[in-house]
């Protein structure tokens, strides 16, 4: 396996070629930059395993090594990208080139992510510091994945050995790439997933570009390409219909300075970004006014209806709804203001509803200027106005350019004010908007010094079975940045997992507890605070008779508890370890197999 035999030091040779990359301003300049940033978060882990020596290289398995190899190629290929994106050119461009480029992320972004998700911790010596920043550079490839959509992985596995060539995107080879591209199944049994390919391609190109998570979306679109996979095939839409940049059929066309056409929305966007360029003609923009192309949308509406398509959501009777529904939207959040208990009650329950429809409305709702007026009604005296304030503000933080208005508008106080005193509805609702905000790596710092975490610990306690759920999703996301874990532990999570471990009323947390136990076993505070609670037989316990998960989770504590513990080592194996430990060596997850055999291997040690 070539990725094997590349060194450490030339990994990080690469990973600084990488960083050295210029990001040119385009269309693919913010996911670049997104990229190299992650990989760069890599180079403080390649350092420690080139300093350390392997606990047993010799023993280590094909599985351990796969990792390494994932995480070179990924690398390798993440540098062939951004050496060819940076020089992407809209003007020298064709639907086929935008769509390569889109498809090579996501190829890259699903290999980072799987190497580090296999990465063997019980093989090197790595700071609990480092694990860290391993997790942070694993939660923002995840979230990349959901941004750009799920392909078959074998498809991942063909697209990720695609050469980047020099001139890969020039128009000499547009035909060439944009057959490669959909012809990509053909050398693997897969064939009927091909036509679905090439109809996701787009969708996943939107979903990207409008940063869009939202996986109802998502699968809706998929769902009803495929159901019309027939009628598609034989009929093609006008390319002048299409947005230039989304390569969807437009609902909202309007025309730029350079008399080109683009969707509102995502035009919109690239200027908001900070660009001044046309993306089609690379032109300056003298102005950025936005002109309505009613001829377009009037022709567009027409062919729609001839040929019995379904109209794009923004139209109605060949016009734009969403200057209605906009309308509509601000009506109500001028409600949200009213001196009429009453009014305002009503004002949030609809807005409440329309949040939990559609992404289009999260953002709506947005623009219309709702989020710091949810915010101040959070602190309402009316339990109902509260509590539906509260679920406005956690269905508009699913929408990810919403977090940073809601962070913005000072919400975290009010929420945890929330969490502590409202309703158990309100207090469940508060949780899981903590949750979805810290999803945000910089909001876990912010959320985590605002006091939510000890209140947080006692909806886990005392909450209802759906409360602690919520409180369990957000502690586990907060704990995974080190300086929340102390205040977790100082706040009495610890006692309140152990708790659940043996609580016959709290079985079905068990999972949850443990997940949150292997997070927090890195921490000193954590380790004594376990130990004390006498846990050790619980986690024995669950090795024997526990699910393949729990297990696993099981094993990890553990061996996070008796690593350089001799005693401890000694305790375990007085409580019957070994024998539960052999089986999960043999039997286990792939995870679980190495913290087993790790442990083991201490436990002879020790022994001897």
């Amino acid at each position: 396996m070539a990725g094997v035999n590349v060194s450490p030091a030339s990994l990080l040779e690469l990973i600084a070629e990488i960083a050295e990359i210029p990001i040119n301003a385009g269309v693919f300049k913010k996911d670049c930059a997104d990229l190299t940033r992650r990989v760069c978060l890599l180079t403080h882990l390649v350092e420690e395993i080139r300093d350390s020596n392997p606990v047993d290289s010799a023993a280590a398995s094909s599985s351990e090594n796969d990792w390494w190899s994932d995480l070179v190629v990924g690398l390798q290929a993440a540098k062939r990208l951004l050496s060819s994106a940076t020089r992407f050119q809209a003007r020298d461009s064709s639907d086929g080139a935008v769509k390569r480029i889109s498809f090579q992320l996501q190829c890259i972004t699903w290999r980072l992510e799987k190497a580090l998700s296999n990465l063997p911790y019980d093989l090197y010596d790595i700071s609990d510091e480092v694990g860290e920043q391993v997790e942070l550079a694993r939660s923002q490839l995840r979230r990349a994945m959901q941004r750009y959509g799920s392909l078959n992985s074998n498809k991942f596995l063909n697209g990720l050995s695609e050469p980047m060539e020099r001139d890969a995107f020039s128009n000499v080879k547009i035909k060439a790439e944009e057959e490669k591209l959909e012809g990509i199944s053909e050398t693997v049994p897969f064939g009927e997933e091909k036509k679905q390919l090439r109809k996701s391609s787009s969708i996943s190109l939107a979903f990207y570009l409008s940063k869009d998570a939202d996986t109802d979306r998502l699968d809706k679109m998929v769902t009803k390409n495929t159901d019309e996979s027939k009628k598609s095939d034989k009929l093609t839409i006008p390319v002048d219909f299409l947005c230039p940049v989304s390569l969807e059929l437009m609902k909202d066309p309007v025309i730029v300075a350079t008399g080109q056409t683009y969707e509102r929305a995502y035009i919109q966007r690239w200027i908001d970004c900070g660009n001044l360029t046309c993306p089609k003609t690379q032109q300056k923009l003298e102005n950025f006014t936005l002109t309505p192309n009613y001829v377009l949308r009037s022709l567009i509406s027409r062919w729609c209806a001839e040929h019995n398509i379904e109209q794009p959501a923004g139209y109605i009777n060949g016009r734009s709804r969403n200057r209605g529904d906009m309308s509509v939207i601000k009506a109500l959040v001028h409600k949200l203001s009213s001196r009429s208990v009453e009014e305002r009650r009503n004002a949030v329950s609809e807005i409440r509803s329309l949040s939990k429809r559609s992404t289009d409305n999260r953002i709506l709702i947005a623009e219309a200027g709702a989020i710091p007026v949810l915010v101040n009604l959070l602190t309402s005296e009316d339990v109902a106005t509260q509590e539906n304030a509260i679920t406005c503000v956690l269905n508009l933080s699913i929408y990810d350019n919403n977090k940073e208005l809601i962070m913005f508008a000072g919400a975290v106080t009010s929420i945890v004010q929330v969490l502590r005193a409202g309703t158990m509805e309100a207090r469940e609702n508060a949780a899981a908007t903590l949750f979805s905000l810290s999803l945000a790596d910089e909001n876990k710092i912010i959320i985590g010094g605002s006091g939510a975490i000890p209140a947080l610990v006692d909806l886990l306690e005392n909450g209802t079975p759906r409360g602690k759920k919520d409180a369990a999703t957000a502690l586990f996301n907060l704990c995974i940045y080190q300086g929340n874990k102390g205040r977790a532990v100082r706040a009495g999570i610890v006692p309140a997992l152990v708790k659940m471990l043996s609580d016959s009323s709290s079985h079905r947390m068990v999972d949850e507890a443990l997940t949150i136990l292997s997070v927090l076993a890195s921490n000193l505070d954590a380790k004594a605070a376990i130990v004390k609670a006498n846990t050790l037989p619980a986690l024995i316990g669950i090795l024997q008779t526990g699910q393949a998960r729990n297990r696993e989770n099981a094993a990890a504590i553990l061996l996070s508890l008796c690593k350089r513990d001799t005693e401890k080592l000694v305790s375990i194996g007085r409580l019957g370890a070994v024998v539960p430990l052999m089986d999960l060596s043999n039997n286990g997850t792939e995870r679980g197999k190495r913290k087993a055999t790790s442990l083991l291997e201490l436990l002879r040690k020790a022994c001897q």
